[in-house]
């Protein structure tokens, strides 16, 4: 198996996630929590890197981290080597922490930060470990919406401007943001935690490829690079999906949201526009159509067929 392509570059943004191996428990005590933080503390001021959004889970941790000088692999050197001396020194244990290679998905900032930020702070809620997000310590969350304050080397900034220019009213809204899927079992426009190597519109895809994948000699990353293709737009999503129910006018557009909503990539704001409904009515009519399927063989296997016909389409 071909290891995780890194495309490293400055200004650069990436969902970072690291597992233990086997899965086991990283983080044990409060302890190990706190001095996994004081790495990433380091990061920023040794390696430059800007922390956006954290959450430690009990196996797992996710970042949304931001790379001024380009150098993700040297920053993740440092705060998975580091912690990993600490938690074998404590424990008096050799060898490796955590799961293989970290894995870091390059990410359009401006166009999905903001879903992502909401994914990463709304895991403990999804893994039952609070009901909600400013009820877990040990994530950013309660920095976001002013219940604690961020240390100097978390920048809630960048994410927080696009919820208003002033602090309060934007940490309330973010809130907001974030509670609108709580109970929603984790439905977003796209599975962050699935998602292929490069996270971004089609235009951004493309410039990347472009840029730093075009002419690339084949070599062990190989198999990550052809996991970047072209998402399903919206457009083709709803023409295609008027052909297959084309006798039945409100079910195609229930099975477009569907399909926009799990495999378009598109963000649920975009989705909404484009049907006339807001990004928690997308959800909403998404999870409702994915229990007629489940319910009805018949349709099922229609959506499946119309699903495939569009992935024919878009490679």
């Amino acid at each position: 198996m071909g290891r995780p392509l890194r495309i490293e570059y400055p200004e650069a943004f990436y969902h970072v996630t690291s597992r233990g191996n086997e899965r086991k428990d990283v983080f044990k005590s409060q302890r190990d929590r706190e001095k996994f933080l004081t790495y990433l503390q380091t990061a920023t001021e040794r390696y430059g890197a800007v922390v956006h959004v954290y959450c430690l889970m009990s196996n797992h941790y996710h970042l949304l981290l931001e790379t001024p000088e380009g150098n993700l692999s040297q920053i993740m050197r440092h705060i998975n080597g580091a912690y990993t001396n600490y938690y074998n020194t404590k424990r008096n244990r050799t060898g490796h922490l955590f799961q293989g290679r970290y894995k870091a998905i390059l990410v359009e900032a401006d166009e999905y930060a903001t879903e992502l930020s909401r994914y990463i702070h709304l895991n403990p809620v999804r893994a039952k470990m609070a009901e909600e997000p400013e009820a877990y310590r040990w994530s950013s969350f309660r920095a976001y919406i002013g219940e604690s304050k961020a240390p100097e080397w978390l920048k809630t900034g960048f994410i927080l401007r696009y919820f208003g220019s002033n602090g309060k009213v934007a940490e309330k809204e973010y809130q907001r943001f974030v509670h609108e899927l709580l109970g929603e079992e984790g439905e977003y426009s796209l599975d962050f935690s699935t998602a292929t190597a490069i996270l971004g519109t089609q235009e951004f895809m493309a410039a990347i490829e472009e840029k730093y994948l075009v002419n690339k000699e084949p070599d062990r990353n190989l198999p990550e690079l052809r996991k970047i293709s072209k998402r399903l737009s919206l457009e083709a999503i709803i023409e295609e999906s008027k052909t297959c129910f084309e006798e039945n006018e409100q079910l195609s557009a229930k099975a477009s949201i569907y399909i926009s909503h799990k495999y378009s990539g598109a963000r649920l704001k975009e989705i909404g526009e484009r049907f006339g409904i807001g990004e928690s009515a997308v959800s909403q009519a998404s999870k409702r159509f994915a229990e007629k399927i489940a319910a009805d063989a018949e349709l099922r296997n229609l959506v499946e067929k119309l699903h495939a016909k569009l992935r024919n389409v878009n490679v």
